[in-house]
């Protein structure tokens, strides 16, 4: 008994080792393992994850939003590739991710089965509706080149690559595939559908109605997939109304009417059966009949806002306009939850007062509120922003024209007619205000509060019968979502455009103040009651008046500027540049008046065109406008000059920098003569005189200087800079006397302008800069730098005028880009990206003595702390909070340091002169401001950046002054640069060109 005890032990022990070893050992590819693998990877992976695949597909399809306004996608797929569909997950990812997992564990353990193709297939369709299509199309790219004997995997693979190209924007590669395609599709018999459907979609992308047709006719009969047929019927449908073959398109959505389709499909065939009937029939009134019977269907309630639109669109064929608003404005207020819908409607709202009703305050409204209920992926809707943008230029400038129209029309009263008339304007107007208008009540459950104060303990297990679970539930929504106001949309920190609009046009029907309680008392306590500031800005004086009237006229003719060039509505423009003329004959935009109207008449009132004409050249015969004229390709042979002389720039500053100063002064004066009317004139003429200052003394370099002002009067980069220059120098004769030279190279052995002050050590050669040394004063209180930004011109004019815009400096003042004299009390930050840098720090400040500016010279790099403790620029008025806006990378967060930044978008580009022109801008129009301007590089772009301004305002202020003067300013081709504002935060993320492009649109769409 014992022996065979031992022998059934023996044996035992026998199979389990044997057990393990082959277990541990590697599988080898016979026929038991790869049946084996077959079978577990067939029903415990591929089963499973196409189940979930199906599944995810299900949902996918019945939870998609349908524009049923413009064609319908061939498939309900996620959206195609952008930040946004990168940085949004889709719902129920973990799906997904299980089809992956299982995927890679065939791959993985399965390598001797036969669904390997199977399992790369199911890895690249998870990861498109993922809408990681850059991986998904890799995985069906090497599905394809891997497996091309099976011909349904090989045509899979394809058609999943093409469809996952075109989701990427890419239709050129994605047409050769699909070519391939279609070729191969005769050599299979199962499993065509959706190859011609893809095809399908490719036409229809390309709008190709007629090719897509019948393609999609052959997708129809070979689906097996039901809800496919139903939906691609509806779309063929679509497309025979498109190509206006009514007759075709209304068999098809009777077709989708009978069949059991979804009800919101059943109802959109039905809605665009009755119309495309009314198109057949010619009877728009019983069209009309029809979509009203079916506001009566109670089924029907959440479809109102598409039956109120139809309907619209009706009267709008007729041109009834009355009834076509009206139902648009039904529409609106009905629309529930199709966001499509209710955004096709503010549209239409939106392109009738901006054609018809010219009334662009609300259009204005209708476009903001458009955009901020379409979806961006909507076609168009780029279009619809820049018509948004557009019209706020024009409704700005009307803001303009109304304000100072009406302290004019104050001036002229008496001063106690005056004064009444302002404490009307300036008195709060209160509505009234219901106690509690909000969404929410203040005590939402008052008699749970009764019941509670009885002292008796709750046992009750209803959740607002129980104070504990009240407030926890209190605190866990305020730890959530802070204190919120109790309104609609309360969810939302940041209210959208249509909010906005809604609250500004609830404002407009109170004249001008807010409907509620809390909004008034604020209002109040913020509000001018007393008409100070009314009282102030009324034009009193002839000059007042005048400067008003300037305001008036620069208003009107940006307006019809825009008008003429942006919108190309060329009466509207005639008509402003008439009100103009009516208004104010004698204007400072005259000669660019008289030359639009000759443009805008040419086509459609020649005589009018030859009397603007002749008008120009008898009393403009030396303008740009005259040249012109007379000569067609003027503008052409301007631009070619302006090239040349910038080319001509470059070279002498490269001669500047290798201090051969009197070259500098010989190829000026060449230049100069040889190009007299350059507009680069200024600025060779300044670095001309700058030279002369090193090689001359005092009395020829104050010569070059008073020869710069009395020749270039009316520039606004090297004047204002000069002038400075020469209030320095006449402050301080003395010391300029006694130098052999007025501007030398420092040297250790000439006296110093200060004493005892410890130089920098300088990176670069310090010849550059000239020992002209300041005086850092506080300005004085009311100095003021004049700036004019840019107006558009019109076409082919090189001159355009400006506005005239004043940004004050205040004190303390400290001056800029001259070399260390005294220690600097600076605040050192970290720099993030190595940057070159182009920093000269201020001087110290001389309390007695007056602020005059030093001469503006190249600047030096050297070595100091950072940054400088900033110094505000003062702007007209305190800027109201913005909310803040973030996204996964950028923020609107108000910050401590903000930059103005010139991104160079080619880093084989020189920026020397260009930095130098910044720096002249900076000394000339912020003297004192603590300015200083950087370089950093990356990939190819190069980044200017000035700083630091302590808000958003303080450096909207100066982008606002030096962005009319960068043309000539950067000396690199107009369409390699953009500029920008950044808060240091942000800048501090700037890490590549993507980057930069990323908050390029981040900044276009919150700034």
């Amino acid at each position: 008994m014992k022996n065979l005890l031992r022998s059934s032990l023996k044996l035992l022990l026998f199979y389990l080792g044997s057990s393990l070893l082959v277990a541990c050992s590697t599988p080898k590819d016979t026929a038991t393992s790869r049946a084996m693998q077959n079978l577990t990877a067939r029903y415990n992976y591929i089963y499973n994850a196409n189940v979930i695949l199906n599944n995810y597909e299900e949902e996918a399809y019945n939870s998609y939003i349908d524009n049923y306004s413009d064609v319908l996608p061939i498939y309900t797929d996620p959206e195609k590739f952008s930040s946004e569909s990168v940085l949004h997950a889709p719902a129920n990812d973990r799906a997904l991710d299980a089809i992956v997992k299982k995927s890679r564990a065939i791959i993985a353990d399965k390598a001797f089965s036969n669904y390997i193709d199977d399992a790369y297939l199911l890895l690249g369709k998870a990861y498109y509706l993922k809408t990681n299509y850059f991986v998904a199309e890799e995985y069906f790219d090497y599905t394809a080149k891997t497996y091309t004997k099976d011909m349904n995997v090989l045509i899979t693979a394809q058609n999943w690559k093409a469809r996952s190209l075109m989701q990427l924007n890419n239709m050129d590669d994605a047409a050769i595939i699909l070519d391939t395609v279609y070729d191969n599709l005769e050599l299979v018999k199962k499993k065509r559908s959706e190859p011609y459907g893809t095809i399908a979609q490719s036409y229809i992308y390309q709008n190709r109605y007629n090719d897509a047709i019948p393609i999609l006719e052959k997708a129809v009969k070979e689906s097996q997939l039901h809800r496919n047929r139903i939906r691609w019927t509806f779309i063929l449908a679509q497309l025979y109304e498109r190509q206006k073959k009514y007759k075709e398109a209304l068999a098809l959505y009777t077709k989708v009417q009978k069949s059991n389709a979804g009800f919101e499909l059943y109802f959109n065939a039905n809605l665009n059966r009755i119309k495309v009937t009314g198109i057949l029939n010619g009877e728009h009134l019983n069209r009309k009949k029809e979509l009203q019977a079916l506001l009566k269907d109670d089924k029907n309630l959440d479809y109102h806002d598409q039956i109120y639109y139809q309907i619209a669109e009706d009267y709008a064929e007729e041109d009834n306009i009355t009834e076509a608003e009206k139902f648009y404005k039904l529409s609106i207020r009905n629309s529930t939850k199709n966001n499509y819908q209710k955004g096709l409607s503010y549209l239409r709202m939106a392109d009738l007062n901006f054609n018809k009703h010219k009334d662009f305050l609300k259009a204005k409204a209708y476009y903001d509120s458009t955009v901020s209920v379409l979806p961006k992926n909507y076609p168009g809707y780029a279009q619809i922003v820049k018509k948004s943008q557009n019209l706020e230029y024009i409704t700005d400038r009307y803001d303009v024209i109304a304000y100072q129209d009406t302290l004019q029309m104050l001036a002229k009263l008496p001063e106690a007619e005056r004064i009444a008339k302002i404490k009307k304007l300036t008195k709060i107007k209160v509505a009234p205000v219901a106690s509690n208008n909000g969404t929410f009540r203040n005590d939402l459950f008052p008699e749970a509060g009764r019941r509670n104060n009885t002292g008796a303990p709750v046992t009750g297990s209803f959740y607002f019968s129980n104070p504990a679970a009240l407030s926890r539930g209190y605190t866990d929504f305020l730890t959530k979502w802070g204190n919120r106001k109790q309104e609609d949309n309360w969810r939302q920190s940041i209210k959208s455009s249509s909010q906005t609009t809604a609250e500004s046009i609830a404002k407009v029907e109170n004249d001008g103040y807010p409907t509620d309680k809390v909004g008034i008392e604020k209002t109040i306590a913020d509000k001018d009651t007393t008409g100070k500031k009314y009282m102030a800005a009324v034009p009193l004086t002839a000059e007042a008046v005048i400067a008003s009237n300037g305001k008036i006229i620069d208003a009107y003719y940006e307006i019809a500027s825009f008008y003429q060039q942006e919108l190309d509505d060329q009466p509207e423009a005639i008509r402003i540049y008439q009100l103009i003329l009516s208004r104010f004959p004698d204007n400072n935009h005259l000669g660019s008046v008289y030359y639009s109207l000759y443009l805008a008449y040419q086509k459609t009132e020649p005589a009018n065109a030859a009397r603007y004409k002749a008008l120009v050249l008898d009393k403009f015969p030396a303008s740009v406008y005259a040249k012109t004229i007379l000569d067609p390709d003027y503008s052409m042979k301007q631009s070619d000059l302006e090239a040349a002389g910038i080319k001509r720039y470059n070279q002498v500053f490269e001669l500047y920098e290798g201090k051969a100063f009197p070259s500098v002064i010989t190829e000026v004066n060449t230049t100069i003569q040889q190009y007299p009317a350059g507009s680069i004139n200024p600025q060779l003429s300044y670095l001309r005189a700058i030279a002369i200052g090193r090689t001359q003394q005092i009395d020829s370099l104050t010569a070059a200087f008073k020869a710069i002002t009395n020749a270039y009067p009316d520039d606004k980069l090297i004047v204002p800079l000069v002038k400075e220059h020469l209030a320095y120098i006449a402050t301080h004769q003395g010391e300029f006397r006694k130098r052999r030279v007025a501007l030398p190279d420092f040297d250790p052995a000439e006296p110093r302008f200060f004493t005892s002050a410890p130089v920098a050590e300088k990176v670069v050669q310090p010849s550059t800069q000239p020992d002209l040394q300041p005086i850092a004063q506080p300005a004085k209180e009311n100095q003021t730098a004049v700036v004019k930004p840019q107006v558009i011109a019109p076409a082919v004019v090189k001159e355009p005028s400006a506005i005239t815009k004043q940004i004050p400096v205040v004190e303390p003042v400290t001056t800029k880009d001259v070399p260390v004299t005294q220690p600097q009390v600076a605040v050192a930050t970290p720099v993030t990206p190595p940057v070159k840098t182009e920093v000269t720090p201020v001087g110290t400040v001389v309390p007695p003595v007056t602020p005059p500016v030093p001469v503006g010279t190249p600047v030096v790099a050297v070595v100091t702390p950072e940054v400088t403790v900033p110094v505000p620029v003062k702007t007209a008025e305190v800027p109201v909070p913005r909310p803040v806006i973030k996204d996964k990378i950028f923020s609107t967060e108000i910050a401590k340091v903000y930059y103005f930044v010139i991104d160079v978008a080619d880093a084989s580009l020189t920026l020397s002169s260009s930095r130098f022109g910044i720096g002249q801008f900076n000394r000339g129009n912020f003297p004192g401001g603590g300015l200083k301007h950087q370089l950093t590089e990356f990939d190819n772009d190069q980044l200017i950046y000035v700083g630091n301004f302590l808000s958003f305002a303080e450096a909207k202020s100066y982008a606002d002054g030096i962005t009319p003067q960068l043309k000539q300013i950067m000396k690199v081709p107009a369409g390699t640069y953009s500029s920008f504002i950044i808060s240091k935060e942000n800048f501090e993320k700037l890490r590549s060109k993507e980057l930069v492009t990323k908050y390029l649109d981040f900044y276009k769409n919150n700034y």
